[in-house]
């Protein structure tokens, strides 16, 4: 069955209960919002500004916006783009989407103007749905993406190149739709990328959404009587299908628009959240802040605190135990997935197995997995071979790239990922590095060679590799190994002045001036810059503390 079922179950059960929570910590508390259909709770001094919807809210603006859709000719099979930051209405857009039939297709809110168009043409996007942040982005493409679409603007002061979301959807039936959804049925599209940064389309089924949700209630048992507090950007499968158990349990989830630990922890206190996902540097702030003195537990209500769970990047031991000296009766989860795999929880460690902590885990719930050679023949316990994963979350393909598909999904319904990753005598799995070299920093993929192309327009530089170095924060930070041309002098200021015209996120946090190794065929000598340099920022940063 469609998840659009649970929703609809929630409204008629637990219809004047809270289902969603916006917090954002960084609107003055004055603000004052004129959107009437939402209930509004306006915010108190001291306290950010807030405001919720129930269930049957929630229902009701899913179903007139999957009515609105049908109005302007989206059918079962047409594709609708999301292209917002976290908010109250995100999640409305998305079940209005699933009720037509229509497939959902979210986009990172980074991409540029280019990258936007890029993955609206490679999905065959109808609609775009965008909010106040994308304006500009938008409306350098309008004229490009406009003719063949519906632009629908979400937020105050539509602009003259779109439509407004608010208006169009507030006078449409309320009522739910007699659409006939079946689990093989594609839903949605997500976007995944390689190691030369361009994006592929992941199509998935409604079954991959629904065992999604059934993965996730399983493994940390979420019930009416939970808070989840949603944290990360749910246009990623992660963030999204973590609050699927609030979805399945009828539960309450709180959206906040930040990751200062003072902002996190105030939420979790005010909210009375039960249950926080966090990424390794937002938990690295917060335990900064206790040890510097900066916070102090006392002040805060997080008794009723029970799951910490981590994902999207290796996490240290030492996080954990350290964790355990502030929450001791935490219990904890770390949850291994690809956007391929519909997010988290194709191996999760278990919050039974805390004990394991630096696995990945065990085969999720619903999951198998296996490690092969390159031959793709099953290695022994111990060994270190490629990890692939088998389950009802594994996509249906990559849309219109049937290449691309053959290398990674075989007949049988096994996905290879990419990760390299060994087995321990318990059947714990363990990562032991990337097949790709994508660098995972702060649960964010950098692409090196994007990087290392960008930086070769920059006329001093004779050659240049981007690797990961190690971070206690970060987990990585991307370093770029630089030589440059004979005759030429050039500083690292100058680099990084260079890089300016990059995303933040993308900009090498290390420049390291020195000879690029190249093999015979003209590749990279990658491993052998890891070997040289991969410890150099984690040993600076433990001589720092």
């Amino acid at each position: 069955m469609p998840i659009t079922e649970y929703l609809e179950r929630n409204d008629r059960e637990f219809g004047e209960d809270v289902a969603l929570v916006e917090l954002n910590p960084s609107l003055p508390d004055n603000r004052r919002v004129t959107w009437k259909e939402y209930n509004l709770v306006q915010p108190e001094p001291s306290r950010p500004y807030r405001r919720q919807i129930t269930w049957h809210v929630f229902n009701e603006k899913a179903n007139r916006f999957a009515h609105m859709l049908i109005e302007r000719g989206i059918e079962k099979g047409d594709r609708v783009g999301i292209l917002l930051m976290n908010c109250l209405e995100w999640l409305p857009i998305y079940f209005g989407i699933l009720k037509t039939g229509a497939l959902a297709v979210p986009l990172n809110f980074r991409y540029t103007s280019d990258e936007i168009k890029y993955c609206l043409d490679l999905a065959d996007v109808n609609v775009l749905v965008f909010g106040p942040e994308f304006v500009g982005r938008v409306e350098a493409i309008a004229d490009k993406i406009s003719k063949n679409r519906l632009l629908f603007y979400v937020g105050p002061a539509c602009p003259s190149f779109a439509e407004d979301y608010i208006s169009l959807t507030a006078d449409c039936p309320s009522s739910n739709l007699d659409i006939k959804l079946t689990d093989d049925d594609d839903a949605a599209i997500y976007f995944s990328s390689g190691t030369t940064g361009f994006p592929k389309a992941i199509l998935h089924a409604h079954r991959s959404l629904m065992h999604s949700c059934a993965v996730e209630q399983h493994h940390h048992g979420q019930t009416r009587d939970d808070c989840f507090l949603l944290i990360p950007p749910l246009y990623h499968t992660g963030a999204k299908m973590h609050w699927f158990g609030s979805l399945i349990s009828g539960s309450r989830a709180v959206i906040l628009k930040g990751t200062k630990p003072e902002t996190i922890l105030q939420a979790v206190s005010n909210e009375h959240c039960t249950i926080v996902w966090l990424l390794v540097p937002w938990a690295q702030d917060l335990l900064n802040a206790l040890d510097s003195g900066e916070l102090k537990l006392e002040d805060y209500s997080t008794s009723q605190w029970r799951l910490l769970h981590i994902g999207a990047q290796p996490v240290p031991q030492s996080l954990i135990k350290h964790w355990l000296e502030y929450f001791p009766k935490h219990q904890y989860d770390t949850n291994y997935g690809l956007s391929e795999s519909i997010g988290p929880g194709c191996v999760h460690l278990g919050i039974g197995n805390i004990n394991k902590v630096g696995a990945i885990g065990i085969p999720g719930y619903g999951w198998e997995c296996k490690i092969v050679d390159e031959n793709r023949k099953e290695v022994s316990k111990g060994e270190v071979g490629e990890l692939a994963v088998k389950g009802p979350g594994v996509m249906k393909c990559y849309y219109k790239n049937p290449a691309a598909t053959e290398e990674v999904l075989d007949s049988e319904g096994w996905l290879y990922t990419g990760d390299m990753a060994k087995q321990d005598e318990d059947g714990f799995y363990f990562l032991v590095d990337r097949k790709k070299d994508v660098i995972i920093s702060g649960g964010e993929n950098i692409y090196p060679v994007e990087i290392e192309n960008f930086m070769h327009g920059f006329e001093p530089i004779d050659d240049v590799a981007v690797i990961g170095l190690a971070d206690k924060r970060l987990g990585e930070i991307s370093a770029a190994i630089v030589q440059i041309k004979k005759g030429f002098t050039c500083t690292e200021e100058e680099i990084n002045a260079f890089c300016e015209a990059l995303p933040r996120y993308k900009r090498p946090r290390e420049i390291i001036f020195a000879d690029v190794p190249r093999n015979a065929t003209g590749k990279i000598e990658k491993p052998l810059l890891r070997e040289r340099y991969g410890s150099l920022n984690l040993v600076a940063a433990e001589n720092k503390s």
